[in-house]
């Protein structure tokens, strides 16, 4: 079925209540496993009405967000969805201590019941109010960038739209550009500081009232993670200093030659990989499309099934239009076994990373739409990443397609940029846990973190002033997982490495390196992170010898990367 035409319907609140709760008391009086499987079939379904019915209400609402139906619905959701919570937890106590769930294990294995007992951690009825407020903050948070109108050249633009500027290969135009944006977010900084001072207290109040001392614990539990610790995510952060952040530095050092820059470098000379610009996807955007047809047909009978599908059933809103979310991401439509993926081509190369990227995780929900329960579909979401970072490798063969006379600075690019993304992402991760540690930060007090952790994880960046947003420690509150999905960074950086694992494969042998994504992609979620990768012969990232691999693998790939001829 079209996007187009699946209908959207509020569902009545009250019905919903009463039928979580009938489900649930039917699993509690079950005499046998036969009727306790039933109550669990018929709760699989009615979650996913649910889960359908909020998602397009989503969706729509992030296609254009001056919409008054949709803006009213995600409304009616971020109250709702706290309040149904206190069901769905009856539910999940009830699973927890049925006299069934070693028949359940040996039919659907034990993870839905460890991923349920980190659940239970995560609300109490005390915390709706809170629930509903954060709601209410991410949404306010999203539609006030959403709304951003851009003076620049004597045209105005939103912030998605102003990325080719701050890209150009003309130094003074690129640096008014950056300039032009800061000061969107500097016009708008008392709103952007209050609104995310209210959510860490917010957060913060609620781990109090879950016993958990602070946000931090309830962060990880939200997320899901259930195979490592912060422990083992403060090792991973040491190690990404230890290797990943010289070798940036070392990318970044032949940028500032190849620009004829001074070392370190502003913000807007950072952005400019080569003299001549940085590499821009040939034709429209149905040209990229239609070249990520053809890709995902090459690759394999599966691909190339899926990428066809979403076509032809307009699954995919890829134009950066005025009103429209900003970034990126992949849905899962639960009732029709479909994804969607929402993106905002700019004419930069990152079109084409939407189409590897997000089309990653489409073919993995897609791949696994079946399952049985629907939450094994999608992993956790590190465990997620995987698919659609390493994606973009695979498609690095065809790069010709997308990039026409630009695809070897493509492949430069995407490997460097792969390299230099890690230390952001982590020092991103590194940010918020030094936020929730202290929630009574002044706003000040944040942005004087940020600008010092610059230094430690992107010691490239030159913090003079020139872009006052930028250097004087702000610039974080462009990063929408901060506000919206706290402790959701880590999870693309521990992600990116597993990619270099699958590029490494690529370079030696692309079918070998494909067996072993189709691997870990058909286990969908039915495993932990850390058993995704073993079963499909990876290595953890935890592992401090997987980072410093692929580093000396990447090191030695760029060091003989051939640019003759590539100003």
């Amino acid at each position: 079925m079209k996007f187009s035409e699946m209908k959207y319907e509020r569902p009545a609140l009250d019905a919903v209540k009463a039928e979580l709760s009938a489900l649930t008391e039917a699993l509690k009086n079950a005499k046998t496993y036969a009727e306790a499987r039933e109550a669990f079939l018929r709760m699989e379904t009615a979650s996913k009405h649910l889960s359908t019915a909020s998602t397009l209400a989503s969706i729509r609402h992030s296609i254009d967000t001056r919409d008054s139906f949709y803006d009213d619905e995600v409304n009616f959701w971020n109250a709702a969805s706290p309040e149904l919570q206190e069901y769905q937890q009856a539910w999940t106590m009830a699973m927890l201590s049925s006299e069934f769930r070693p028949d359940f294990t040996e039919e659907f294995g034990s993870l839905m019941f460890m991923n349920a007992e980190i659940e239970l951690k995560t609300f109490s009825p005390e915390i709706i109010p809170e629930l509903q407020k954060e709601n209410e903050l991410t949404t306010e948070y999203e539609k006030l960038l959403a709304s951003a109108q851009i003076p620049f050249e004597g045209g105005v633009y939103t912030i998605s739209q102003m990325t080719p500027f701050k890209n150009d290969a003309d130094d003074a135009r690129r640096l008014a550009a950056w300039k032009a944006e800061g000061q969107w977010y500097k016009d708008n900084q008392e709103k952007l500081d209050a609104i995310y001072d209210e959510l860490t207290h917010l957060r913060d109040s609620m781990g109090k009232k879950l016993g958990l001392g602070g946000y931090t614990p309830l962060g990880y539990y939200r997320m899901g993670r259930n195979c490592y610790s912060k422990e083992d995510v403060e090792k991973f952060r040491a190690a990404v200093r230890e290797y990943l952040v010289p070798l940036a530095d070392k990318v970044y050092r032949r940028q500032a030659e190849r620009l004829g820059k001074t070392y370190p470098m502003s913000f807007a000379d950072c952005a400019l990989e080569f003299r001549s610009g940085n590499p821009k996807p040939q034709g429209s955007a149905d040209d990229v499309l239609d070249a990520g047809r053809r890709f995902y047909e090459a690759l394999s009978p599966e691909t190339g099934e899926f990428f066809n599908m979403m076509l032809e059933n307009g699954l995919m809103d890829v134009l950066s239009t005025e009103g429209k979310e900003g970034g990126g991401y992949c849905a899962g439509i639960a009732d029709y076994g479909v994804p969607f993926i929402f993106a905002n081509f700019n004419g930069t190369q990152g079109d084409v990373e939407v189409v590897t990227h997000e089309a990653g995780h489409a073919f993995a929900d897609w791949l696994n739409r079946d399952r049985i329960p629907h939450e094994y579909c999608f992993p956790s979401l590190e465990a997620c990443e995987v698919h659609s970072m390493s994606m973009e490798f695979f498609a690095e063969p065809w790069a010709e397609n997308f990039f026409g006379a630009d695809a070897k600075k493509f492949l430069y690019s995407h490997l460097s940029g792969a390299i230099t993304f890690i230390p952001y992402g982590t020092m991103v991760d590194h940010f918020q846990h030094e936020v929730y540690e202290k929630p009574d930060m002044s706003p000040a007090e944040r942005h004087a973190v940020w600008k010092s952790l610059l230094g430690v994880y992107m010691p490239w960046l030159r913090l003079d002033g020139e872009i006052p947003f930028y250097a004087e420690g702000e610039g974080w509150q462009r990063q929408h997982h901060i506000y919206s999905c706290p402790f959701y960074y880590i999870d693309y950086c521990l992600a990116q490495t597993v990619s270099l694992q699958f590029w490494a494969m690529i370079q030696n042998d692309k079918q070998d390196a494909w067996a072993h994504y189709m691997a870990y992609t058909q286990q969908g979620g039915s495993r932990t992170f850390t058993e995704l990768l073993e079963n499909a012969g990876l290595q953890s990232p935890f592992d401090e010898a997987c980072l410093r691999g692929v580093c000396s693998r990447a090191d030695a790939h760029l060091d003989a990367f051939d640019l003759t001829g590539i100003a």
